[in-house]
């Protein structure tokens, strides 16, 4: 008896979420690849391979992220389609004080969350808190009759989880309990830290003696080029509102972005000038 239901074939159906990679792996941000390579880890390869089939074939008629929880409904081979749950923990405001205020305290992290990005080093912001980004094991369970983990059902919502991800990296932290519009609003009104290059305004005359002299001291500054992140040639453009000009019809926008990456790209002789 218990094979019986394993065998059975899936009602078709008409209109489910159809994963959009129906040969390989699925997942293409490093987000959700990271998501599904905790997945393998965790989880029987034959029972995933068999949930990827019933993604690719559009068995998950629904599925929804809330804070804390994923609810998925996974159409089997009986006629009432099948219940998933998906839990994590959801982390508390206090926690999340921290997080917001530890990413905000990094100028480059700050600046490619409010352009909508996911930079890969918020992984360790994170983990350095205690509260992992990505759950190293799941609460889950299916209304189905089989008692294998993760069954089909659940391993399809879990693979359809993973490209949702791709399509909205912020779905990850909303699962952790902070929307998209709740952790933007925090960096967009938190204080810049202090800069520790900053040199403060002096008047010139009582400047005289040390005009010369760098702002920081050399250590200063080879530790800042030590520990700084490279940040994507065309990042400034994609954090400032673009402005309402062009040129030949083409938005100024597009051409500033293109000579901006081919200047990042280029490997410019050392003491060539502008």
């Amino acid at each position: 008896m218990a094979a019986f239901f394993e065998a059975a074939k899936p009602i078709a159906v008409d209109g489910g979420i159809k994963a959009r990679s129906q040969r390989g792996k699925i997942g293409e941000q490093w987000w959700s690849r990271h998501f599904i390579e905790i997945l393998e880890g965790i989880c029987d390869p034959g029972r995933l391979a068999r949930g990827r089939a019933y993604a690719r074939k559009g068995q998950v008629l629904s599925l929804s992220v809330a804070p804390g929880t994923v609810t998925a409904a996974v159409q089997g081979s009986r006629p009432a389609p099948y219940k998933v749950d998906i839990t994590i923990e959801r982390y508390d405001e206090s926690r999340w004080d921290a997080i917001s205020a530890a990413l905000a305290s990094q100028a480059l992290y700050r600046a490619k969350l409010l352009a909508g990005e996911m930079p890969t080093e918020i992984v360790e912001v994170f983990d350095e808190l205690g509260a992992p980004l990505f759950p190293a094991e799941l609460d889950m369970e299916c209304s189905c009759p089989d008692w294998g983990f993760p069954c089909k059902h659940l391993s399809a919502a879990l693979y359809l989880l993973a490209e949702a991800f791709d399509d909205d990296p912020f779905l990850v932290l909303a699962w952790r309990g902070r929307t998209r519009e709740e952790l933007l609003g925090s960096l967009g009104t938190a204080p810049v830290v202090a800069d520790p290059l900053r040199v403060d305004h002096v008047p010139l005359a009582g400047a005289l003696a040390g005009f010369y002299a760098p702002g920081a001291s050399p250590a200063k500054l080879r530790e800042h080029g030590t520990n700084r992140v490279a940040a994507p040639p065309d990042l400034l453009l994609r954090a400032l509102d673009p402005p309402d000009v062009r040129i030949r019809h083409i938005p100024l926008v597009d051409l500033l972005r293109s000579a901006y990456r081919s200047l990042g790209g280029s490997d410019m002789p050392a003491g060539t000038g502008t």
